[in-house]
């Protein structure tokens, strides 16, 4: 019997159109797997679920009965909780306090505390924890926090449990006793959706599967008939035919082994983020990251660049080793990497600063304040890569919020080109920009290559890796799994890799 059904759900934001028909069907004493790249619509269906959104068209029937829910509140009086990715606790309260929060047993007017902490022992009981309910969340572990949160989302008359990635900051071990304890609720006759970006993990816990795609529902399937290979077809949404006839763009290109080499890791690892990984960059060649999202792409570039610190294996660029313990993104930029992230919004452009201000932004940093580059050679510098990178802007005095996503993109590449580097690590370079701004970076990381420059490249449209990348190194569940070179970078021996 279905404890949850939506049915033709969809949600528009705008003009932006996030799920369209959206039917799903869900059991008691079932886990169910929510699978979708980035802007597959998965969140936005777990907030209608809950009561964060109402849909603009559909419904949602929970328990037997037409829900319309206006908050999460309501819908844990009803049975549905959720858990976040992120610990959403309050560290400095006890355990207690977290699990109890907002609906605390009172006796007499206040708040009985005796009976509060024997509610909380019942709750993480069921998931066979035994703590000290009196302690700070904060003392505890990450793993512990995240099976306090789901024993807060427990401590009502749950029905319907959302775990969203929750297995994201766990070690193999902790993973396996959230999984024995989420078999142990579905025997019980929960039902549980479960979203994660580890394929391995939905093939060992989950009984079906729903896949989504750009706001769209692909399919509902039982894990046990469906392959791997074809669960990520698709969720990119390619055919095996299409698959199949993939295959890089110039067979004849490839990487020339007399060239030096640029970059060279070896079981390079950040335990508990990354690895081990090991391959190596020459110098005029472009070496692709392929994955799904989660599969530790982001986290690889991170480490190349010492945003985060690697605790194992080593990392040599231009010859000199990478001091595990002073590897730093100072220390990368002086050794002529470049870095752009994924997130270009967040932790790239500053929209209220001028073109020219934003291209010149990494070169000043790394000379310094006190060492300011003149005007002169600011405007120089700011026009020479308008018109090298094609940027469309109507001056270099123009805010850079004003510009379109694209050329956004292209100043971000300017202001690392003007640093000079030798090595450019590119993540998710042509995400949220138009056709003509895609093709023209990826002729641009083309014609980089041919002047001499190495380039990481990074994009979750393997369409891109195979046609731009002499080397291939694929990811799973944040390790590689292997390498392809040349010839052998072609989209179905990359999907064959990904999904093991």
């Amino acid at each position: 019997m279905d404890i949850l059904r939506t049915t033709g759900i969809s949600k528009s934001f705008g003009e932006v159109q996030a799920l369209k028909d959206v039917d799903l069907s869900l059991e008691a004493g079932e886990i169910h797997a929510l699978m979708g790249e980035n802007g597959a619509g998965k969140s936005t269906l777990v907030k209608i679920i809950t009561g964060v959104y109402q849909p603009t068209n559909g419904s949602v029937w929970f328990d037997g009965a037409d829900r319309r829910l206006n908050s999460p509140q309501e819908a844990e009086q009803i049975g549905i909780s959720t858990v976040y990715q992120e610990v959403n606790l309050l560290p400095d309260l006890s355990v207690t306090e977290n699990i109890c929060l907002g609906r605390e047993p009172r006796k007499f007017g206040f708040i009985d505390w005796k009976a509060a902490k024997e509610r909380a022992r019942k709750a993480l009981a069921k998931l066979e924890v035994d703590i000290d309910v009196s302690a700070n969340l904060a003392s505890y572990s990450i793993a512990i926090q995240q099976l306090v949160a789901i024993a807060r989302a427990l401590d009502v008359e749950c029905k319907l449990l959302i775990l969203d990635e929750p297995t994201s900051s766990l070690d193999e071990n902790e993973t396996q006793q959230l999984f024995q304890i989420m078999r142990h609720l579905r025997d019980q006759g929960l039902a549980i959706i479960f979203i994660t970006h580890f394929l391995d993990q939905v093939y060992e816990v989950c009984d079906r599967i729903t896949i989504l795609r750009d706001g769209n529902k692909v399919g509902t399937f039982r894990a046990c008939d469906l392959p791997r290979v074809e669960m990520v077809s698709k969720m990119i949404g390619k055919s095996k035919e299409e698959i199949d006839s993939m295959g890089h763009r110039d067979p004849s290109s490839s990487e020339q082994a007399l060239d030096p080499v640029i970059l060279k890791a070896e079981n390079l690892e950040s335990r508990g983020v990354v690895g081990p990984l090991n391959f190596e960059l020459h110098a005029g060649s472009q070496v692709g990251l392929a994955g799904l999202l989660g599969s530790g792409r982001t986290e690889t570039a991170n480490l190349l660049f010492g945003i985060a610190s690697h605790d194992a294996g080593h990392l040599e660029v231009n010859g000199k080793i990478a001091n595990k313990s002073t590897w730093n993104p100072r220390k990368a930029v002086k050794a002529r990497l470049a870095l752009i992230a994924e997130d270009r919004k967040l932790t790239g452009v500053i929209p209220d600063l001028t073109v020219r201000e934003n291209i010149i932004l990494a070169l000043q940093a790394s000379k310094g304040a006190l060492n300011q580059i003149p005007r002169r050679q600011q405007d120089q510098i700011a026009e020479e890569y308008i018109r090298r990178l094609d940027i469309k802007t109507p001056s270099p005095e123009q805010l850079l919020k004003n510009l379109s996503g694209g050329n956004q993109q292209k100043v971000l590449i300017a202001r690392w080109l003007a640093t000079k580097p030798e090595l450019i690590i590119l993540d998710e370079p042509t995400r949220g920009i138009d056709i003509g701004a895609k093709a023209e970076i990826e002729a641009l990381t083309d014609d980089l290559c041919k002047a001499g420059m190495s380039v990481v490249f990074i994009s979750s449209e393997l369409e891109e890796i195979v046609r731009d990348c002499q080397r291939v190194v694929v990811l799973r569940d944040r390790r590689q799994v292997g390498e392809l070179v040349g010839t052998d970078v072609t989209m179905k021996n990359i999907l064959k890799m990904i999904a093991g």
